[in-house]
């Protein structure tokens, strides 16, 4: 029964990952991403790391896309600015 959700855990973590490298729209990417470090959690917890789990699921899947999306805001921001 582990080794079911292990495996699970791990095909779900790799259509994840596989979706964030074929998502071309940056604030889609970050989110796909954020999914990824939520599955990545569930790996890490699944494989009894449960530490490791809650800090890849502060910084994987809340830190890191939010951190992209505040980027992405800014360089469109500056582009508006630069065109007028």
């Amino acid at each position: 029964m582990a080794d079911a959700v292990i495996v699970v855990a791990l095909l779900l973590t790799a259509a994840s990952a596989t979706a964030a490298v074929a998502t071309r729209d940056p604030a889609r990417q970050a989110l796909v991403l954020a999914v990824l470090g939520l599955l990545l959690g569930v790996v890490f917890t699944v494989l009894q790391a449960p530490d490791v789990g809650l800090s890849q699921l502060a910084v994987g899947s809340a830190l890191t896309p939010l951190l992209i999306m505040l980027s992405v805001r800014k360089v469109k921001r500056r582009g508006k600015q630069d065109d007028t």
